[in-house]
């Protein structure tokens, strides 16, 4: 067993899953590979248990009945890691806008550079993404600056979604008690690490809208990362945050 799991969510991702799958073992830092998998109409589920009779000790998926959130994926799959003994817990999507290649680079900041959670960074070094139309590009910019100046918290890229935990971040926050379901997960966790005082590092990324399938962005997961915002940072003034201990 690696002391690195990366958990790959998954919904009708049947034209991506094979070959992510395949990048990430063909790295040379060995890494297991999580996938939760949300009873995808397009079989997605059956491509990955075919490919786990070709890695049985590597590859492992939990099924789940419906969409249910990417939140509560990503705690399901906390929780799973948490229960076998990985040390680096990785969040990445199916769809290659976040590159496979980039884990080592994460993972090297995690293990070598003293980040307790380190953050897949498009806006660290300016505007780091490709094949989004200028309005989602400005959109997220713009969420990320909006997310910055209402909690205060010093991440640039306060939405993203690639991610490497190191286990003693995932085993201060109470997983339990984790709010939000879509985008505003992504903040939330970010910056229960913060108030935690827990290490953030950014490395820079250049995201790549996808190619194959279609996108789960949708107002209603973006209306939550707004609204979300204004809870947490309310809810935060009337929490008392243990800071973590070294």
């Amino acid at each position: 067993m690696s002391d690195c799991l990366v958990i790959i969510p998954t919904y009708n991702e049947k034209d991506n899953i094979e070959r992510i799958i395949r990048k990430v073992f063909s790295m040379a830092k060995e890494m297991d590979v999580l996938i939760i998998e949300d009873n995808s109409p397009d079989g997605t589920a059956a491509i990955v248990k075919t490919l786990i009779k070709e890695f049985p000790d590597k590859l492992f998926i939990e099924e789940r009945s419906g969409k249910l959130g990417l939140g509560t994926a990503y705690i399901h799959g906390f929780k799973w890691a948490l229960q076998r003994n990985y040390h680096f817990i990785f969040e990445m999507d199916a769809d290659f806008s976040h590159n496979p290649d980039d884990l080592l680079r994460l993972y090297d900041a995690a293990k070598n550079q003293g980040g307790d959670l380190v953050i897949g960074s498009r806006y660290i070094t300016g505007v780091n993404v490709v094949n989004w139309p200028m309005g989602r590009v400005l959109m997220s910019y713009v969420a990320s600056i909006y997310v910055r100046f209402i909690t205060r918290m010093t991440v640039m890229d306060t939405t993203a979604g690639f991610k490497c935990y190191t286990r003693k971040v995932l085993e201060t926050i109470d997983l339990d008690k984790v709010r939000f379901t879509g985008y505003a997960f992504q903040i939330e966790m970010k910056y229960t690490a913060w108030k935690l005082g827990f290490n953030i590092v950014e490395v820079p990324i250049i995201f790549t809208d996808r190619t194959l399938g279609e996108s789960k962005m949708s107002k209603g997961i973006f209306r939550e990362a707004v609204l979300g915002v204004i809870s947490l940072r309310w809810r935060s003034l009337l929490k008392k945050y243990k800071p973590r201990q070294n």
